[in-house]
């Protein structure tokens, strides 16, 4: 082949298939069939981490690779793909194939199975993904991606603008890999994904929201900056344009708010609900930006206004409702004890309002909010997180009450004293709990009891 798709075999490299993997590739070529390790197995493999599956392709088709084997399962046989069962773990094995038309930006309408192992890598998405491996022949490499692996760059097969047109989800898988591993998008990549960006309306929310949530637990989930420069989220995420246009001109921001997202998102770990949450925790700041007389911008209302915007965004893109109820109540309280002078017995009432699961994640939160914003005033801001956190700390030590499910008396115990089921009973284990929140000493079944039976008692 000419240019950079040389066939490049062998390059003394050897990766250590797993021995069930190994068997599979043995018994097909025993049976005279060729059979490699496919994929991001082999990317993975190079690049000296542990690749989640070992993919295998071969020109055996299905049926000659369900013979082969005692226990197999019909994965995929229209696409030629056979899961090979090994003492309960399984490997997905893929005959050669070449793939017809794609009708629907996302799948093609048939395909073609094929003995020639370079048509099938030739079909595949990105260099660094096209490669295939087997102790015989060693690196199979037509299309240079171990070159790619070694500058960094994250490339298409062939040509781009065909790669995306036949699968636009190929879009965000680009920019999602160059995240995951640092690299740069190739100009030619680069310039399809401007052109083909709003081919991802046709791709379903679902697939959309894998890849994004990818993205967010990578290493560089401020690569999205990427996904707004060539213009993919304007097709799918379209509030955070508007936060990348939306400036902050105050002493505590140095960056739009779309860059202080960016920026945000580096602070707390790979962890898909915190990501989410400081991807989305200023996303309602456009909607509320007010102007003063001298020139500076306010935001007030923004978190109540966010997390409506954020459940809204996560239902959009199929999230499900652990996720959305987590994230949306971290973006709604983000700001929540700003500027106060706090202390223990607030502190029980923010976590009885914010809720026990909650509290912990939301330090993680304000401390990413201060460390993406200006240098104004950030010792004291971090300094008054270090006291919301002692009181915490606190709180758990005492192993004081801050919610129903630690309040001393039930609604069981209220019963059998003489109260009837219903709302009432309800109303008054509030304000039970309001008059714990006060006093912690007061969360004895005794005290609790007595102050119920009083006349008056306002849940009567």
């Amino acid at each position: 082949m000419a240019g950079r798709f040389r066939k490049t075999v062998g390059q003394g490299i050897r990766i250590a298939v797993p021995q069930k993997g190994q068997h599979i590739i043995e018994t097909l070529q025993r049976a005279g069939f060729e059979a490699y390790v496919v994929g991001g197995c082999v990317r993975d493999s190079i690049l000296g981490r542990e690749p989640r599956d070992w993919d295998i392709t071969t020109s055996a088709r299905p049926e000659q690779v369900k013979a082969l084997f005692p226990r197999t399962i019909d994965t995929g046989l229209q696409h030629g793909t056979v899961t090979v069962m090994l003492q309960g773990e399984g490997f997905e094995v893929t005959t050669y194939r070449i793939d017809g038309a794609y009708e629907d930006s996302r799948h093609p309408s048939e395909v073609t199975f094929t003995s020639d192992l370079g048509q099938d890598l030739r079909r595949r998405d990105l260099t660094i993904n096209a490669m295939a491996y087997n102790d015989a022949a060693g690196l199979v490499d037509l299309f240079g991606g171990m070159e790619d692996l070694k500058a960094g760059a994250v490339r298409c097969v062939g040509n781009a603008e065909e790669r995306f047109e036949e699968d636009a989800l190929r879009i965000l898988r680009a920019i999602r890999f160059s995240a995951q591993l640092g690299y740069a998008l190739e100009e030619e990549t680069t310039a399809a994904i401007v052109k083909l960006a709003p081919a991802l309306s046709r791709i379903s929310a679902e697939r959309i929201q894998v890849e994004l949530t990818k993205l967010m637990v990578s290493p560089h989930p401020d690569y999205l900056r990427i996904a707004y420069d060539t213009g993919v989220t304007k097709v799918f995420f379209p509030e955070f344009d508007k936060a990348c246009e939306t400036p902050q001109n105050h002493p505590h921001h140095c960056y739009s708010v779309g860059e202080h997202i960016l920026h945000s998102l580096g602070y707390v770990e790979a962890d898909s609900v915190l990501r989410l949450a400081m991807l989305l925790h200023d996303i309602g700041k456009p909607a509320v930006m007010t102007l003063d007389e001298k020139g500076q911008n306010h935001f007030h209302g923004h978190a109540a206004v966010g997390a409506r915007m954020a459940e809204k965004i996560l239902r959009r893109l199929k999230f499900d409702n652990d996720t959305i109820r987590k994230v949306c109540r971290l973006v709604q309280y983000h700001d929540y004890g700003n500027g106060m002078d706090i202390d223990i017995r607030l502190a029980r009432r923010a976590m009885n309002r914010i809720g026990e699961d909650a509290f912990p994640a939301l330090f993680a939160v304000k401390r990413a909010d201060i460390l993406a914003q200006s240098t104004y005033l950030r010792r004291e801001k971090l300094d008054m997180l270090e006291k919301w956190q002692g009181l915490y700390k606190e709180i758990l030590e005492k192993n004081q009450c801050v919610s129903l499910k630690t309040l001393a008396v039930s609604g069981s115990d209220l019963i059998a004293a003489g109260w009837k089921p219903g709302k009432e009973l309800g109303e008054a284990l509030k304000q039970l709990l309001e008059l714990v929140l006060e006093d912690p000493a007061r969360n004895t079944k005794e005290w609790l009891l007595a102050k119920a039976a009083e006349e008056g008692f306002r849940g009567k």
